[in-house]
This record gives C-alpha cells, structure tokens and sequence, in this order.
C-alpha cells in the first residue's frame, strides 16, 4: 500500500516563469525538466501563434541580452535563481517584406507594437515627417475612423505617439503636433485594426535601422567596427553613422560563417574576394551573433523556396479570413448606410412635421381671430338695423306731426308766418331723417356682405386646419415607422441571408482581381504619400531647431539630398 508521502515525492518538481509579450503578462508552472522548446510552445499556444519562427524568448545576463535556446534546460540557461523567471517573449528575426510574410493578425499585431516601441524608444532611426505619418496609422489602429464629434481637440494629450527627438526639433506646441497627426488620421477612414497596424509596417520597414541588431567589433588593425545584422545579410558600419553600412554582405553572398573564441570569419561565395574577420569583446555575444546569422539565413534561404504545406495553409486561411472580414465590412457600411439614410429622412420628417405643426397653430388662430370678426360684424350690423328702424319710426312720426300742424293752422299772419317756419324746420328735419335712414340702410347692407365673406373666411380656415390635421396624421405614422426603422432594420436581415461563404474559384479569382488592382492603387498611393511627406517636411521646416539636430538627423538629411534609400545604398555596398 502506497503512501500518502510517497505519492506526493512522485509529483514532478516545478519552478514558476513569468512572460512579458508586447502589451500582456502571463505565469506559467514549468516542470524542472523542461526544455526551451516546452515553454516556447506552451507560449505560442496560449496566444494562438503559428508562426513561430520569427520569435524567441528573451532575458538578460550580465548586461547581455540572450535568447532561451530550445534544445538546452530552461534552469540550465544562465539565469537569475530568483522566482519568478521573467522572459520577454519577443520577435528575434524580422521579414524583409511584412505584407507578403507576415500571415496571422497575431503576428502582425506583435510586430506592430515591438517595431512601434522601438521606433518611440528611439532603437530605430524615424525622420519627423515619417514619424507623423506613423503617429497617424497608430491612432487608426487604435481609435478607428475618424470622426469629429467624437475626436475633439486635446484627444491625443495623453498619447505617446512621437519620438522625444522629434518633439524637442522643433517649435512646435502639443497642439500643433496633433493637428498634423490628425490630418493624417482622417484620410484613414475605413481601414481596420489589422489594416492600420500594416500599414505601419509597411512604411516602417524601409527605415534604414528597421530588424537590425548591432554588435561592437574590431577589424584586424584593431579599428572599432559595427556589425549590423538583419534578414538581409551582415553590414559592417561605422560607430557614428548607423544608418549607411560601408560594406554589406548579403546572405546569398556568404558561403561561410565561423567563429573561434573571439574571432569571427566571414567567407563570401567568391573566392576572389577576401575573407573577412573581426573580433568582439564577449564569448557570449559571439553566440549570439551566430545564432541570428543562422537563423536570419534560414530564413532568407526559406523566403525563396516554395511555400510549406503548413505555410499554404496558414495563408489561404488568412485569405479566406481577409475576404469574409471584407465582406463583413461591406455588410456592416451598407447597413450603417441605411441606418444613416433612415435617420436622415426621419430627422427630414420630424422637421416637417413640426412645420405642418406650427402652420396648424397659425391657421387655428386665424380661424379664431376670424370667428371673433364674424362675431363683431353680426353684432354691429344688428345695432345698425335696430338704429335705421328707430330713425324711420321718428321719420312717420315727424311726418304726422307736420301733417297735425299744417291741418291746424292758425289764421293769424303771425301764426301763419311762425307755423310755415316750422312746417319749412319740420320739413327739413323729415329730410335728414330721410338721408340718414338711407345711409344706415346701406351701411347694414354693407355689414351684412361683410359678415358673409367673415364667414366664406371661417369656412376656407376649417378647412385648411381640416387638411393639416389629416397631413400630420400621416406624417406620424410615417414618422414611428420610420423612427422603427434604426432599431428593427428587418431588411438587413434580408440582406445578411443573402450573404454566401462559400469561397469557390470564382470568389477567390474575384478576389485576387482585387489585390492585382491594390498593388496598382498602392504604387500610385506611394507616390503620393512621398509628395505628401514632403509637403509635411517643407512645411516644419521653418520651425526646426538647427542646434538640436542629432548626427543621424544630419546623416539622414544628407542620404535624403542624395536621393539615397535604404536597399540601394545596400546594393551599392555589397
């Protein structure tokens, strides 16, 4: 029978190990026996990495940076005996082309964040236009499109997007950095995360200091020396100038690669060229360089050869990856567009709307103001009848009593005279008694034609109130189902039904027309990203600091004048 203490001795023995990638930590419990390989591909698994042969585990001894080497004891590197053992998972080798080589949007992800650190840290050489442009793309990939509701000013404070160097080169504020930036940043509109952070490569690339690791050397007269190396081959440099190499050797120029002790030996493939040594200050940096020089021309030698079946795989997946992404990025613009269009036209509905509002609230008063009048009009044209009637009634009156007088007249002269003075006063009076019911007659006449168009008025108001209540009636209805609209999208749906992933040959001939078509818009676009670089350049020129110019600076600025790039200045120096 088994004990309990002797079950727990066989439990393997363990050692805990921390892993810093670009922008995470993880912990991981290792076995005593594992080997480098054990823990790299536990790593690569956890982040769902398949192209592993660009990156490595990295640590630092004695001020020497090393990589975990797969085939040796993870305890027995030289490494701190402390717990946890910390390792930077890392890119050790770079692709001469990140488009064509990099596949998973893990790798590219990774790539972008560690060529974008060591661009900001200053590790490789960014003149300040190209850093904008950069900065731009960077902002893309993290921000997405542009939009100025959302990305006010003072939106970048807190963002490390620039080098100091670059900052400090000219007399320009924060602001003014960032509204450079964001010019930039808005003509990015529709590229995704993936798409932004290639872009960045792409342009990052061709800068002279991209993927190359520098080691002090001496020559055989003892002159200190920089051997640069990278995925395109072994470049000696002077110490001050990391940007021009005096002498490259490309990789499928090198027919040999050795070292003993100190000293290394480069063969190249003609014999009728000299072999070249050198000398550097530590056995373990001479490790390392051979380690990246075999592994750099691994894969140089690899990039010529047909792809591996896991590689055709892994890029086929992508491209199908890539064309459902696109299609699902088309799906989601139409139906943001719909969205867009629907809001619109309910925005246009809801003013209108608000319009047949205030005009039935206009024409309402009116039909009151009307119905007031009409009201005033009946009530005066009353008045005036009652008023004609009472001066007729006076009128009859008058005319008997002149009748009365006239039937009794006195005999005298004197009466007679006093009594014809007031049938002539009577008369009179009769007249204007007369007149003035005329002209009450004809001013109740009057009243009463105004009284019936006061009405036809009332009758028209009626109506027109009667048609703008039946319009708003069916602007509202129009209206909630339109507001629906955003919220339900039912045609969407039809939309996103119809969608077919199945990628047959025509889809994928489709969509090989389309990166044929890319490359062309990418050559016509380089050209005029390099105008709009130097547009940039010109424009902060005046604003440059001539004293804080660093030697790269002065040393780019010269490469530049003499229209010198990167792989040429390579060709002209292998």
């Amino acid at each position: 029978r088994m004990s309990f203490s002797s079950l727990k001795r066989k439990q393997p023995k363990t050692f805990t190990v921390r892993i810093a990638t670009m922008d995470a930590e993880m912990e991981f419990s290792c076995e005593v026996k594992w080997k480098g390989k054990d823990l790299f591909d536990l790593v690569c698994r956890t982040l769902g990495l398949r192209e592993t042969w660009f990156f490595g585990l990295q640590y630092t001894i004695k001020d020497t940076v090393a990589w975990l080497k797969m085939d040796k004891k993870v305890l027995d590197h030289d490494v701190p005996t402390e717990e946890p053992k910390t390792f930077h998972f890392l890119a050790k080798f770079y692709p001469e082309n990140a488009e064509e080589e990099l596949v998973q949007e893990i790798t590219q992800h990774l790539f972008f964040l560690q060529v974008k650190k060591q661009i900001l840290d200053e590790k490789i050489f960014c003149p300040p236009e190209a850093s904008v442009l950069l900065a731009s793309y960077a902002v893309q990939a993290k921000y997405g499109d542009y939009d100025p509701n959302v990305h006010k000013r003072g939106f970048l404070a807190q963002e490390e997007l620039l080098p100091k160097r670059v900052i400090n080169l000219y007399q320009m504020t924060p602001e003014m950095w960032e509204e450079r930036i964001t010019a930039w940043y808005a003509e990015h509109r529709g590229r995704a995360r993936d798409e932004a952070e290639m872009e960045y490569l792409k342009i990052a690339q061709d800068l002279e200091m991209y993927g190359v690791n520098y080691f002090a050397i001496r020559n055989k007269k003892g002159t200190e020396l920089l051997l640069g190396v990278d995925a395109l081959g072994l470049h000696i440099y002077d110490p001050d100038n990391r940007l021009t190499p005096k002498i490259s050797f490309p990789w499928n120029e090198i027919r040999n690669i050795s070292y003993s002790d100190k000293e290394f030996t480069i063969k190249p493939l003609d014999k009728k060229i000299d072999v070249f040594k050198f000398n550097s200050s530590k056995l373990r940096v001479n490790k390392l360089i051979l380690q990246l020089c075999i592994g750099n021309h691994d894969l140089f030698m690899r990039r010529r050869k047909a792809d591996s079946l896991e590689v055709q795989q892994m890029k086929a997946q992508a491209r199908e990856e890539k064309a459902r992404k696109q299609m699902e990025r088309q799906r989601l613009a139409r139906e943001k567009q719909m969205r867009e269009e629907a809001e619109r036209t309910r925005d246009e509905l809801e003013r209108r709307l608000m319009q047949l509002k205030e005009e039935a609230t206009m024409a309402n008063e009116a039909l009151m103001r009307s119905e007031e009048t009409a009201d005033l009009l009946a009530e005066k044209a009353q008045i005036t009848e009652e008023e004609a009637k009472l001066l007729a009634q006076k009128a009859a009156e008058a005319e008997q009593e002149m009748q009365r007088i006239k039937a009794t007249a006195i005999r005298t002269e004197e009466e007679k005279r006093l009594m014809e003075q007031k049938v002539l006063e009577a008369e009179m009076l009769a007249l204007k008694m007369a007149e003035e019911s005329e002209r009450r007659a004809k001013e109740a006449d009057q009243l009463k034609q105004d009284l019936q168009e006061a009405r036809e008025s009332e009758r028209r108001a009626k109506q027109k109130l009667l048609e703008i209540t039946s319009k708003s009636s069916y602007t509202q209805s129009m209206n909630s189902s339109t507001t629906a609209l955003p919220t339900d999208l039912p045609s969407f749906n039809l939309i996103s039904e119809s969608l077919s992933f199945d990628f047959k040959d025509t889809d994928m001939k489709r969509l090989s027309m389309e990166i044929e078509k890319e490359k062309v818009e990418y050559m016509e676009k380089s050209k005029h990203l390099q105008e709009q670089l130097n547009e940039l350049k010109t424009e902060i020129e005046a604003l440059k600091l001539k004293e804080r110019e660093t030697a790269l600076d002065i040393l780019h600025n010269e490469n530049s004048s003499r229209g010198n790039s990167k792989h040429n200045t390579i060709k002209k120096v292998s």
